[in-house]
């Protein structure tokens, strides 16, 4: 059962979780029959730490799609030169919304690992497969976690260069250490001094003051969501080496199965072969028995009567019943 369990929770997350946490509640439930009165509230608890693992997951996927909806808005932002203020607070919308959502994952994955480590001391069935659900999602939640950071440092740096390439039609060339040292200062005046005024120079001024409030909100969304992130990404680090036990459990049943599996082909080619050899000698044995009667039938009607018969044929005839003495 531990190893059911733990295959489907290292398969990277597969296109029905639902029918996985079914299947472990189901296995957890007949693992405890046995014991009944056990049963009773270890079910319970099982049935409470399952639905936390499904709206777990569920948030977990919802962060997800909040980033995909986030990227298209990075690009629709950056496509345009100055974009529209709904866009810039749809994304802002998001960017609160996945901040929630990751907050609540963090305390709920935080809030397992202190009741597994709490229940280290005895080893079951149920910890092994709380220890799974909770590393599955763990990772699940990083990875996720981790696109989305890396979408945020993706739109900083596009961002970026076109503050720089802004800067250079108003005559004003910077380095990459010089606009970093910009940014980092906060003060949006820094890119006004010394531009040229003309029309062109307002509206490339325009666009980089818009685009650097874009850079100073993004940052601080990284920092707000730095520290969560690492403290998943740690305790994953940390679960790294017992998946990796686990993992390679799983391998080895999976090369015993296929022994297995060999073995018994062979064993069924083998008893297929033996069938055959069987068939034909029952075959042959039935033939040679026919062979001897129609012989027999042909010598007793191309013979004299019974006087000339062979005396082998007469065993094959019943006594002769007579009132009378033998002479």
């Amino acid at each position: 059962m531990h190893l059911n369990i733990v295959e489907k929770g290292l398969g990277t997350w597969g296109p029905n979780p639902e029918d996985e946490l079914e299947s472990a509640k189901q296995l957890t439930q007949d693992d405890d029959a046995d014991e009944v009165e056990i049963a009773v509230d270890n079910t319970a608890f099982m049935d409470e730490f399952f639905s936390e693992i499904e709206e777990t997951r569920l948030n977990i996927d919802k962060i997800s799609e909040h980033v995909e909806e986030a990227k298209k808005l990075y690009s629709i932002i950056l496509s345009a030169p100055i974009p529209e203020p709904k866009t810039k607070d749809d994304l802002e919308q998001l960017t609160t919304e996945i901040k929630k959502r990751a907050n609540n994952v963090r305390n709920k994955l935080k809030s397992m690992e202190r009741h597994i480590e709490e229940d280290e001391v005895r080893s079951s069935a149920d910890l092994r497969i709380r220890k799974s659900q909770h590393s599955v999602l763990s990772r699940k939640f990083v990875e996720v976690m981790t696109k989305y950071n890396e979408a945020q440092v993706d739109f900083r740096e596009r961002s970026k260069g076109r503050i720089q390439r802004q800067l250079e039609i108003t005559g004003k060339k910077t380095t990459d250490e010089e606009l970093e040292e910009m940014l980092e200062s906060g003060n949006p005046a820094i890119f006004t001094s010394g531009i040229i005024d003309s029309q062109i120079s307002k509206q490339a001024l325009s666009e980089i003051e818009g685009r650097h409030k874009d850079i100073v909100r993004l940052e601080s969304s990284i920092k707000e969501l730095h520290d969560m992130f690492m403290d998943i990404a740690m305790l994953v680090e940390n679960q790294g080496e017992m998946l990796d036990n686990i993992e390679l459990n799983v391998m080895h049943t999976v090369d015993h199965v296929e022994k297995a599996r060999e073995e018994t082909k062979r064993a069924v080619k083998y008893q297929g072969q033996a069938r055959k050899v069987r068939l034909w000698h029952c075959l042959w044995r039935r033939g040679s028995i026919v062979c001897a009667v129609s012989c027999s039938l042909s010598l007793s009607l191309s013979s004299p009567p019974c006087s000339s018969l062979s005396p082998s044929l007469f065993l094959l005839l019943p006594p002769l019943v007579s009132g009378g003495r033998e002479p």
